[in-house]
């Protein structure tokens, strides 16, 4: 805890080029409670039941936020094989289970988040949103193999009484099978599981989805390109968010239900706010551009009306991540960190 506490307050100075980050840009717009939340995730089958993971959510509930989003991860071979199933990255139903438990001991509300990724994926060039088939009988096999993997977790999620399950995430090519989607997927989920349901969209996807209808909540993963060129300035950031605010506006009065951004993040690097899909596999860290992406995000859309929660990727399950030579997503233990204190504690004290 106390080299956390010296780690943050040696890298606090980078503050300075921020400005103020002070929270008053928050809720003045926002007619509705806003979920504070941060994504959880690990690629270990126990890491979520370890006494490192409670340490680390511990510390994660100091931080204001009141919702994680945990994200369990399943696999199939290839984006055109059919089966779904686990792997030694994937957690087990007890770890996952005793992450929620967790979670809600610490006064969080929870969010279940499954994912399907590809094992071959890095290596032939496709992800999640390309899974898809050329003809009917392998669509079925799929949505059958599919609604297996999401009940299981939508059973759980109904045991724990957890507030918001969420049906799929960035199936970009898979969205074009509607009735499958919803007699398949959304329908059998609603019959075992009481609570608020959303999809994840992916930040290029979300207005092909068509069955928003179902759903409780819009989800995006708003990894949304916001600047041209690396190490831009806070301004040029801001300026980035203001075409794909008023996209998400416009398109919201035609919807006219609440959006979450169910992920959104950025790289401790240069480049993170040209591609903030991209994780930090090279270079220099850059936490101060991070932090420069936190700040623009929450003097820009943290006060938006159509917005119901944002979900930061990601919190690790190591209470000493991140610091000021990580290059990957956590905020933990840098500048962004702070900035997300200050306002998801704004209001609380």
């Amino acid at each position: 805890m106390i080299k956390n506490t010296l780690r943050i307050s040696a890298l606090s100075g980078l503050l300075v080029i921020l400005g103020s980050f002070s929270a008053q840009s928050y809720s003045q717009e926002n007619a509705h409670p806003v979920q504070k939340g941060m994504c959880y995730a690990t690629w270990d089958k126990n890491k979520f039941a370890s006494s490192y993971s409670d340490q680390s959510l511990e510390e994660l509930s100091k931080t204001g936020a009141e919702y994680i989003a945990i994200c369990p991860t399943y696999y199939q071979q290839k984006r055109d094989t059919t089966r779904i199933f686990p792997t030694e990255q994937s957690p087990t139903d007890s770890s996952v289970i005793h992450a929620i438990k967790k979670a809600q001991e610490l006064g969080m509300k929870v969010l279940l988040k499954p994912h399907i990724d590809l094992v071959n994926g890095t290596t032939e060039g496709y992800w999640r949103a390309d899974i898809g088939f050329t003809d009917d009988e392998d669509w079925i096999k799929w949505f059958g193999e599919y609604q297996k993997f999401i009940l299981h977790f939508a059973e759980i999620a109904e045991e724990l009484n957890v507030e918001l399950f969420c049906v799929g995430t960035e199936l970009a090519f898979t969205t074009q099978k509607d009735t499958l989607w919803r007699e398949h997927v959304i329908s059998k989920v609603r019959e075992v599981y009481s609570g608020k349901l959303i999809y994840a969209a992916n930040w290029d996807n979300y207005q092909a989805v068509r069955f928003w209808d179902k759903l409780d909540y819009i989800g995006i993963d708003a990894y949304f390109p916001l600047t041209y060129r690396p190490n831009p300035s806070v301004t040029e950031i801001i300026r980035g968010w203001e075409k794909w605010k008023q996209e998400i506006r416009l398109w919201h009065t035609s919807i006219n239900k609440p959006i979450i951004f169910t992920e959104i993040g950025y790289a401790s690097t240069a480049y993170a706010p040209m591609y903030p899909w991209e994780g930090g596999k090279q270079g220099n860290a850059a936490t101060d551009v991070q932090a420069k992406c936190y700040k623009a995000f929450f003097d820009t859309v943290w006060g938006c009306s159509w917005l119901a929660g944002v979900y930061w990727w990601r919190w690790d399950t190591n209470i000493n991540a991140g610091g000021e030579h990580n290059r990957q997503f956590t905020p933990q233990n840098k500048p962004a960190q702070k900035i997300l204190e200050a306002h998801y504690k704004a209001g609380t004290v």
